[in-house]
């Protein structure tokens, strides 16, 4: 397996898969806390701005390690996440939670149609509100990167387009994708007949097992034909 193919996202959810699926993973992740102390020392985040964007040394390191992210593509994350905390609680970032009011004013999010989609996909809200960790944010962030792979993506695309998260794509699925794509309103929205045909056209393409909907194997085979994909699939701060 390619050394990308085995990378894992920092918050514990496998990169690249559903609940339920095979794991990426190269091992099971200790919890903070657990096994030896950690050692304190910081990555000097001078270059970032100040004592609010460092991170211990060691946990700087193991981000890297755990995502496609660069340490300087880390800090500056780290920084643009605690600029949307106030400023009382961005000494214990690691500990907070950002709404997705404020997560989606930021202008990689806020002129994206899948928004809603994106902060559902990569919060572990137990509450499903979509607010998002640090950790959270760092997902997120791996997986629109422009190292991580075509398949890695492509999982993400997939649930981000599985808009009622039962694992595939059906008429009603693509239909809230098209309206994404050309919005609702009157001028650019489809007419019924129109809609109809398109979805049509794209089952005729994708579903190749022809039960009227496009599992993921059937969505990344239609992926691996469109080289622009991965290129197009990416958010950068």
């Amino acid at each position: 397996m390619p050394r990308a193919g085995r990378r894992r996202p920092v918050g514990g959810v496998a990169v690249g898969r559903c609940p339920g699926d095979g794991d990426l993973r190269r091992g099971g992740r200790k919890r903070r806390g657990e096994g030896p102390g950690r050692s304190r020392g910081s990555w000097s985040g001078a270059a970032m701005g100040g004592s609010a964007s460092q991170l211990p040394r060691d946990l700087l390191d193991e981000y890297q390690e755990l995502t496609f992210l660069t340490k300087q593509e880390i800090l500056l994350a780290h920084k643009r996440f605690s600029e949307l905390l106030p400023k009382e609680e961005r000494e214990s970032i690691l500990l907070k939670r950002v709404p997705k009011s404020k997560i989606l004013t930021l202008p990689e999010l806020r002129a994206n149609p899948f928004q809603d989609r994106i902060c559902r996909v990569f919060s572990t809200a137990e509450d499903g509100d979509g607010s998002m960790s640090f950790e959270d944010f760092l997902d997120l962030l791996s997986v629109f990167s422009d190292s991580a792979t075509v398949e890695i993506k492509s999982h993400y695309a997939f649930r981000i387009f599985d808009f009622d998260d039962d694992g595939i794509l059906d008429r009603k699925d693509l239909e809230k994708l098209v309206n994404c794509l050309t919005g609702e309103g009157d001028e650019t929205r489809l007419s019924e007949s129109e809609m109809d045909q398109l979805i049509q056209n794209i089952l005729e393409e994708s579903d190749i097992d022809k039960d009227g909907t496009i599992n993921l194997s059937e969505f990344q085979h239609v992926i691996s034909r469109s080289p622009d994909f991965a290129s197009s699939f990416k958010i950068v701060l």
